[in-house]
């Protein structure tokens, strides 16, 4: 955090916080000022993840009362995402005195930086499903095996190679797992070795995020970044983190 934080900052100025300022002015007609209060933001985020819970907390603890069918249709990721719009319409409605019309353009709006971030990340599923079937994961991990690499640098590049080439970092994580697992079986690590591991994978999924991650898309439309300017920031602070940590891990290797 301290390398591609503050000190990534410091070395790379490539934007002035002034471009910002200047784009979320425009977005909020002309003031950086919050038009509502904390309470009224908060329960709007909160609102879908309390129906989840609550959905949750039914299936395991009521599933016999007369209300699990209700809480359970509810706590549905879907209709509780929809109450909750629901919900900002009336309550940013009656806190900003825009008519119907008004409210709606800017609803509509707020939705599309998102718009990018949905496609991608379902283009990013479709991808990682052919990797999937095609049996891509165990073809690059039988190069990478060729070369005979220490189980760090091995389950480091596996999820370096999926993230670079997929987009997601979760599927990168799972992929890289699954491949190495049966080559530490037969090592016998130890506890903190197998933490490490845990973390080396870990980085090498963090690293290179670029076009195909939907992480890329929502730093750059909702920063009003163009393409050029987010793989000079967010693409170089997340291999940074990548690779900071893969060095942490060879480092820590070395003493335990």
């Amino acid at each position: 955090m301290i390398l591609a934080g503050p000190v990534f900052a410091r070395i790379f100025q490539f934007q002035k916080a002034e471009t910002f300022l200047t784009a979320l002015a425009e977005d909020t007609g002309g003031s950086t000022e919050p038009r509502f209060s904390l309470v009224t933001v908060a329960l709007i985020i909160l609102t879908p993840l309390l129906l989840i819970v609550l959905a949750t907390v039914a299936a395991q603890w009521l599933p016999t009362s007369p209300l699990f069918s209700l809480l359970v249709f509810i706590g549905h990721p879907f209709t509780a995402l929809m109450i909750a719009c629901l919900l900002a319409y009336i309550l940013l409605r009656k806190g900003s005195q825009l008519s119907a019309v008004q409210l709606r353009e800017v609803m509509t709006k707020a939705l599309e930086p998102a718009g990018v971030v949905v496609l991608v990340t379902g283009a990013g599923a479709v991808f990682k499903q052919i990797l999937v079937d095609s049996e891509t994961g165990l073809i690059l991990a039988g190069f990478v095996a060729d070369f005979n690499l220490t189980p760090y640098v091995f389950g480091f590049l596996i999820a370096l190679l999926v993230r670079v080439s997929q987009g997601s970092a979760t599927v990168a994580m799972i992929t890289a797992a699954g491949l190495t697992a049966p080559v530490l079986e037969s090592l016998d690590l130890t506890v903190q070795a197998s933490a490490l591991m845990v973390i080396a994978i870990a980085s090498g999924a963090t690293a290179l995020s670029h076009v195909n991650d939907s992480g890329f898309w929502l730093v750059s439309r909702y920063l009003h970044l163009d393409e050029a300017s987010t793989l000079k920031s967010w693409t170089l602070v997340s291999t940074i983190v990548g690779f900071t940590g893969f060095g942490v891990v060879l480092l820590v290797s070395l003493v335990i």
